[in-house]
């Protein structure tokens, strides 16, 4: 009996644990688990992406509401144009959330233990550690996702003023690596740094081990959530600019002699739209940035709160 309570009593405890770090993880259930979940929310985002269509597309789609612009990619294309490219993102990103997930973890638990000796308080020390992973993991991850996200932007696109056309993802990556070689797939990987940075850093709560009282569950996660949300949406505010630029260089090869650069790519958009054409796309970058905030925390904190080793 006392081992069977124990055995029921240990999901909830895992679930209620405020703090789960590598070493208490299943590493295979903690990447099989992570998988599934983070596909299915990056399913339920992928429609924001009308925002690339925007930055991307000439004085027509870039002049209307992120709603018009949805409107009008389904009546022109159904539901498999709003999710073009979701295919290749889904299965190409598998092996990048376990680079992503595992270098989160590893530094994050690296972290801590360096500042152990430090004389600051306990959630001091935890927001430290979460900030470096969350800026490590970051970076790492991007020597993966650009290249990906170079392809996914450009089948998204493709058929706009200024993109080539292209069968599939290998057939993406036979033209670039041909026009410009290797590093034509990684056009934009300062740019992609720079605006995932600003949110990256904000992940969970910190608390005093000294504590009477360490937050439930519940308000674990409802902190969690706001402050993803708020994360993501200040982020938005800071970073349209670049990510417009940033995606139009990824995309667009038709910017006459030479290799398209940022500074190029800066000057067509003042002069398609002005200063305000750096934020095209912004209301649906807004709701995607908000809400991949508030999923991606949660969802982080149960697939760890899944993953913990059983006794």
């Amino acid at each position: 009996m006392a081992v069977e309570a124990a055995d029921a009593a240990t999901p909830e405890l895992a679930l209620a644990d405020t703090q789960i770090n590598w070493d208490r993880l299943d590493k295979t259930r903690f990447h099989v688990i992570g998988a599934i979940l983070f596909t299915a929310q990056s399913a339920l985002i992928h429609p924001t992406v009308v925002k690339t269509r925007m930055q991307v597309a000439g004085s027509g789609l870039s002049q209307l509401t992120g709603l018009s612009v949805f409107r009008h990619i389904i009546r022109r294309d159904g539901i498999p144009g709003i999710f073009r490219g979701f295919g290749t993102s889904a299965i190409g990103s598998l092996p990048g959330r376990v680079l992503a997930l595992t270098s989160l973890e590893v530094s994050k638990d690296m972290t801590l233990k360096y500042t152990e000796g430090l004389n600051v308080p306990e959630a001091t020390r935890i927001g430290i550690a979460n900030g470096v992973a969350g800026m490590v993991s970051n970076l790492v991850s991007c020597v993966y996702f650009v290249p990906l996200d170079v392809i996914c932007q450009r089948l998204m696109v493709q058929g706009l003023p200024g993109t080539k056309s292209c069968n599939g993802p290998f057939d993406v990556v036979s033209k670039v690596i041909k026009a410009e070689g290797f590093r034509g797939m990684y056009r934009g990987f300062g740019l992609t740094a720079i605006t995932q940075s600003p949110a990256s850093a904000l992940w969970s709560v910190g608390y005093r081990d000294d504590l009477e009282r360490k937050p439930s569950h519940v308000e674990m996660v409802a902190v969690q959530a706001t402050a993803g949300m708020v994360a993501g949406a200040c982020s938005s505010v800071i970073t349209t600019p670049i990510d417009t630029v940033k995606t139009r260089l990824q995309v667009i090869d038709d910017y006459g002699v030479g290799r398209p650069s940022v500074l190029k790519t800066a000057k067509t958009l003042l002069k398609e739209d002005g200063w305000r054409g750096f934020y095209r796309g912004f209301g649906p970058r807004f709701l995607n940035m908000s809400f991949y905030g508030t999923t991606m925390i949660v969802t982080y904190e149960l697939i760890k709160r899944l993953s913990v080793k059983q006794a």
